[in-house]
């Protein structure tokens, strides 16, 4: 359980890190270059909502994947709903390297690309790991 509760750790710091660019971005920062494919310099209404809603998203993420490792959290799931949540979240992580892989914004790419890629490492390792102590435990 020691590795799963690293990876979790590690992917809440991940989606603190997002939920900060993307808090950044609804109150107008001009980031819009590393952002939604790079094509605004400063994105308009309709992108800064978006971005408020992925606050939301990605904060109920990062509560997800501590409760499901045992960190005493607050989580907007029921602890039956955590392990499938945790299997969505390690996909959605894992699809969304191939966006930032082809965009065609460089800043995006450099940014994004690695973040993704070491994102996805660490919550299919929660998804893997949590499920395998779980199973020992039960």
């Amino acid at each position: 359980m020691i590795i799963a509760r690293r990876a979790a750790i590690g992917a809440a710091v991940l989606y603190a890190v997002i939920v900060a660019f993307q808090l950044a971005i609804a109150l107008g920062a001009p980031w819009g270059r590393a952002a939604f494919g790079g094509y605004v310099e400063r994105p308009g209404m309709e992108l800064r909502v978006a971005s408020a809603v992925a606050i939301v998203v990605w904060s109920a993420a990062a509560l997800i994947i501590l409760k499901r490792v045992g960190i005493p959290v607050w989580a907007p799931l029921p602890r039956r709903a955590l392990p499938a949540a945790v299997w969505v979240l390690a996909c959605l992580a894992v699809f969304a390297i191939l966006p930032n892989a082809i965009t065609e914004s460089p800043l995006e790419r450099a940014i994004w690309l690695p973040y993704c890629l070491v994102q996805a490492t660490l919550v299919v390792t929660v998804a893997v790991t949590s499920r395998r102590a779980a199973r020992r435990a039960g």
